[in-house]
């Protein structure tokens, strides 16, 4: 079997199966009606949530004690790292680190800045209506809220060679994008054992180390983000540190921002993979959305993500031609909802709270 064939099988696994065969081993669980899949593989776990309800009008967090409300600076990381230097290769799919570690160019840091309220709105009238084709959903649980100087904070726990954080950092990235705005994102990959889908980074990262990378370069009057991302040699398969060893790095930076918030994940004692996120109040343990390519009928290349190149996601995420773009853009709806619904104060300025698919997610789920 070709290298194609095999991607587009697991892709179509992916969607379709209620457990999948991948690497190792695989386990299919199931937790509150919702099918859980975990993706374990080398040593680490990778785990995606799907449902077709999005709920935002859950039962208040019922522990409140382990609400944060601090002051402290965020992790300005820096530019670039000596040992993990931007790659000019230009290698072959499967193996390919292309430019990995280099910053957006202005033109396509702007498709995510600059993205349309349009895009966002036909979107999420697509998923109400049933015509997102690929899966979007996630179960969500409602959490007490980290405020950290003064704003509500969007709390991230990932890994850069998890093909699930990398598929899911596009529609994170629009969905903040509507709340601020980055100076600076980064090319990324996957690790080549596991899929080499690309991405965008946060910050450079560690690719040549196992270790943790920390913050970004995101601002905004609304939110905070502050973004942990778990790191390991990217030429291998999908790698995890275990949790308490990560909580070892975070406590090292001294950080209070970060040391409390890794700790509110902690405490909330329902860390099982990567990626884990937090929205204002809403807790979604996964990505919320499987969008790995495109579907009929709106198809036009029909090229799976981990054979696209970045200036192809660009130009899809852009144009809007399909339903790889229309997925990213509902599955960033839910986390845009998600935060519009956090806080009442956003909720009445933050101009994408009013569009009504939003409102209409916040309401009613879809």
């Amino acid at each position: 079997m070709s290298t194609r064939q095999s991607s587009m099988k697991y892709e179509k696994a992916i969607r379709n199966a209620k457990m999948v065969s991948y690497g190792s081993a695989a386990i299919a669980v199931a937790a509150l009606a919702v099918s859980v899949f975990i993706l374990m593989h080398g040593g680490g776990k990778e785990i995606i949530y799907t449902s077709r309800t999005v709920y935002l009008n859950g039962t208040s967090p019922a522990n409140l004690s382990i609400a944060y409300n601090i002051t402290s600076p965020l992790i300005t990381p820096p530019m670039s790292l000596a040992a993990d230097p931007p790659i000019t290769a230009n290698n072959t799919f499967g193996s390919r680190l292309t430019g990995i570690n280099t910053p957006l160019n202005s033109t396509d840091l702007a498709v995510i800045n600059n993205a349309s309220d349009s895009n966002f709105e036909t979107a999420g009238e697509m998923l109400i209506n049933g015509k997102i084709n690929n899966s979007v959903g996630i179960s969500l649980k409602k959490v007490p809220m980290f405020m950290l100087n003064g704003k509500p904070t969007v709390i991230y726990l990932g890994s850069i060679t998890c093909v699930f954080c990398g598929e899911n950092r596009w529609a994170m990235a629009l969905a903040l994008s509507r709340f601020g705005n980055f100076s600076d994102l980064f090319t990324g990959y996957s690790s080549l054992g596991d899929s080499d889908v690309p991405t965008i980074y946060w910050a450079p990262a560690h690719y040549n180390q196992s270790t943790m990378d920390f913050g970004s370069f995101y601002n905004s009057k609304y939110i905070n983000f502050l973004a942990f991302e778990d790191t390991d040699p990217i030429t291998a398969g999908f790698n995890l540190q275990p949790i308490n060893v990560m909580q070892q790095e975070v406590n090292s930076t001294g950080n209070l921002a970060y040391k409390d918030a890794f700790q509110l994940i902690i405490k909330l004692n329902n860390f099982q993979g990567t990626p884990y996120t937090i929205w204002g109040n809403y807790n979604a343990a996964g990505a919320d959305a499987e969008d790995f390519g495109n579907s009929s009928p709106t198809a036009s290349s029909g090229i799976p993500l981990e054979y696209m190149t970045h200036r192809q996601v660009f130009q899809q995420i852009s144009n809007n031609t399909d339903q790889f773009g229309w997925t990213e853009y509902a599955a960033a709806d839910l986390y845009i909802a998600m935060i519009c619904s956090s806080s009442s104060s956003i909720n009445s300025t933050a101009p994408v709270c009013s569009l009504p698919a939003i409102v209409s997610i916040e309401k009613d789920g879809y």
